[in-house]
């Protein structure tokens, strides 16, 4: 079953609200999120770039590194009180208007 945006930012909710810290300040969180940001492009750089792994680093995925890159942004936007659904809808209209005829459509017949 499939989750919605709204049941993940409950549920990292419900996780955050069980310690006494709570969400970290915006400031730290965007830092958090240009580390897990790195680590994606590393684990990239690893599986499609000219950069293998050295033997004795440890195993990663770029499946891992986009869950920990949704984890910090699902945090940062609850921290904020944003509504992600409400936040890609508008994301979704900019480029539906903007962006319609920048790119080339793929023949649909």
């Amino acid at each position: 079953m499939e989750k919605s945006l709204a049941e993940i930012q409950r549920e990292v909710d419900a996780y955050i609200s069980q310690f006494k810290e709570g969400y970290f300040s915006p400031l730290s969180m965007l830092a958090r999120m240009s580390e897990e940001v790195g680590e994606l492009a590393r684990e990239v750089n690893h599986s499609f770039g000219e950069k293998p792994k050295k033997a004795d680093e440890p195993e990663n995925s770029i499946e891992l590194e986009l869950g920990d890159i949704l984890f910090i942004t699902v945090c940062f936007a609850n921290s904020l009180g944003i509504d992600l659904t409400e936040a890609m809808d508008k994301v979704m209209l900019k480029f539906n208007t903007r962006d319609a005829d920048r790119w080339t459509k793929k023949n649909t017949d």
